[in-house]
Formats: structure tokens, C-alpha cells, sequence
């Protein structure tokens, strides 16, 4: 190659590859863990939803499963129970389902109602414990979960 052709190829990198200019830039992949972490917590919201229905339709079905302790301060009836935990679990499970499907309102959502069944399960503790803290300790891991991500892993979905 002689001296002129090199000085131009230095000079005008855009002559050397002129598709280069109109190819369109990659769009940016999020990382493989956080889209891994998404995934788990809207699978692991659609299973705590369901296992928070079922606590609520078996305190609608059969108040004499649970037994409560005697001078509790958040003494409520099995009934508003079972309806609170049902209505959450539904709740939860919808959320759920809108962080697979990528939606970002799906993760506002989700937090929300995670603390608000942390919540309830917190006061449901009395009726039935190891359950309880088992359905809190699941909250806590989808809250992280929900947190741990981004806008790119909800495009990446």
C-alpha cells in the first residue's frame, strides 16, 4: 500500500466503511441476573398471592382450623381475615403477573401490597404462626427482589 492510500484511510475512516453510518446502534441488554431476578419475583409474588388466597379462602371456609391465643391486642374475626387475605393474595398474584409481562407499575404495585401482606400476616400471627412469619419471609424476599432491579431489566422481560 503506498503512502498516499494510507494517509487517506487515516483521514477518512467513515469513506472506508460507509454502511457503517446507517446501521443502527444495538440496543443495550440488560444483564442476565437482573432479568433472572425479575423473573423470581413475579413468579415468587404469583405464589405467595395464591398461598395468601388459600389462607383466606380456608379462614372464610373453616374458622375452626385456627385457633387464637386469648388476650391478643389485634384480636379480629376469621372472617374479615380470610377476606383480607384473599383480596391481597389476588392482589399480589395480579402484580405478579405484570412484572413478568415487564410492566414497571407491576413492581410500584407489588412492593406496596408485599408490605401490606407483611402487614396483615404480622397481625395474623396469633391465629397461625409458623405460617405467618414462613408468608413474611417470602415478602421480604420479593420486596428485595423488586428492589434489586431496573427500568432495563422491565425491557428485557
Amino acid at each position: 500500500m503506498s503512502v498516499p492510500q494510507q494517509a487517506a484511510r487515516h483521514a477518512a475512516p467513515d469513506a472506508a466503511a460507509p454502511n457503517a453510518a446507517a446501521s443502527p446502534p444495538r440496543p443495550k441488554r440488560a444483564p442476565v441476573w437482573v432479568v433472572s431476578v425479575s423473573l423470581f419475583a413475579g413468579v415468587l409474588m404469583i405464589v405467595a398471592g395464591i398461598l395468601n388466597s388459600v389462607q383466606g379462602v380456608v379462614a372464610l371456609l373453616g374458622n375452626e382450623i385456627y385457633v387464637s391465643t386469648p388476650r391478643y391486642v389485634f384480636a379480629f374475626d376469621l372472617t374479615s381475615w380470610g377476606w383480607t387475605h384473599l383480596v391481597l393474595g389476588v392482589l399480589v398474584a395480579a402484580a405478579g403477573l405484570a412484572v413478568i409481562s415487564g410492566r414497571v407499575w407491576g413492581r410500584v404495585v407489588g412492593i406496596a401490597v408485599a408490605v401490606l401482606t407483611m402487614i396483615s400476616n404480622f397481625l395474623f400471627i396469633p391465629y397461625f404462626p409458623v405460617w405467618g412469619v414462613v408468608v413474611i419471609v417470602l415478602d421480604v424476599i420479593v420486596i428485595f427482589a423488586l428492589c434489586s432491579w431496573g427500568k432495563e431489566a422491565a425491557k428485557a422481560v
